[in-house]
């Protein structure tokens, strides 16, 4: 039904000022503003609405996935610019650095301003 059909996902946050510094500014993402949303374009070619909403509640799962090449680099890279790595003990242990690994690909999760979860992971062949 929706084969050839353009589609795109979105999420809320609570502060789109605070997004749009944290997406464009510390993430580097292309972030275009209109009518009060954000639209965040990724490497992919995708792109993401971003809305704001009163009421907001943090997404309790992974919103983004950003697969690098070297994820030791890239969570050297978001340290570095304040960002905090999330710990689940529910996952056990990760190393010294946050990041998760002999999961499956090795991971870190970090949030937004608004909470909702983001993760950087290693990229692996297909």
């Amino acid at each position: 039904m929706f084969t050839n059909t353009p589609a795109f996902s979105g999420f809320s946050v609570d502060d789109i000022q605070k997004a749009k510094d944290f997406y464009g500014g510390t993430l580097g993402l292309e972030v275009s503003e209109f009518s009060g949303l954000l639209q965040l374009g990724l490497g992919s070619g995708a792109n993401v609405l971003v809305y704001p909403k009163d009421d907001h509640v943090p997404a309790t799962f992974t919103i983004l996935n950003f697969s690098v090449d070297d994820i030791d680099r890239a969570v050297d890279r978001l340290t570095a610019a304040g960002v905090s790595l999330e710990r689940y003990p529910h996952m056990g242990d990760p190393d010294e650095k946050g990041i998760y690994r002999g999961m499956g690909p090795d991971i870190a999760w970090f949030t937004d301003p608004a909470g909702n979860v983001l993760s950087v992971l290693k990229e692996t062949a297909a």
